[in-house]
């Protein structure tokens, strides 16, 4: 089954890409690997899902806000590549979490960005990947994440 058929039996419908708010662009490819910046749980209406992890959010709405930014990403790397077939595998996933000093869950907040691209990409979706905690994050938001993917060449 391809990445787009996975999609689509999921029933994932990938929100539109995110415009940068800032000097960046949203995707850089270099060589065969696709640079995706770091997006956060944008919900429909453009703003973000806020919050500390472990003061303002449980652990299960920050699994969920991964999730969301997870979908984010994958809308870059399709607009970046026009098909998510083209992705070889996800190389690697940084995730930061906006958490109390206390906070120590971090893996399992960003496993709902990472458990994403295992659904949609099969064992290519597997990734090395870091889950760290920040004192703040833009826009108060609870996750964000960047990627790095490899891809096919152009068919």
């Amino acid at each position: 089954m391809t990445s787009e058929e996975r999609l689509t039996s999921l029933g994932i419908i990938l929100p539109a890409m995110p415009q940068p708010v800032a000097n960046y662009t949203p995707y850089r490819i270099a060589g065969d690997l696709l640079f995706l910046s770091g997006q956060g749980p944008r919900r429909v209406d453009g703003t973000y899902s806020t919050g500390r992890v472990g003061r303002d959010v449980t652990v299960e709405t920050a699994h969920e806000d991964a999730r969301a930014t997870g979908l984010q990403l994958l809308a870059v790397a399709k607009q970046a590549l026009t098909n998510l077939d083209r992705v070889a595998g996800v190389v690697k996933v940084f995730g930061m979490v906006n958490a109390e000093p206390e906070f120590a869950d971090h893996p399992r907040v960003i496993n709902g960005c990472s458990d994403l691209f295992v659904d949609v990409f099969g064992e290519a979706g597997r990734h090395a990947r870091s889950a760290v905690g920040q004192g703040s994050l833009p826009n108060g938001m609870t996750v964000e994440i960047e990627a790095i993917f490899q891809i096919k060449p152009a068919s």
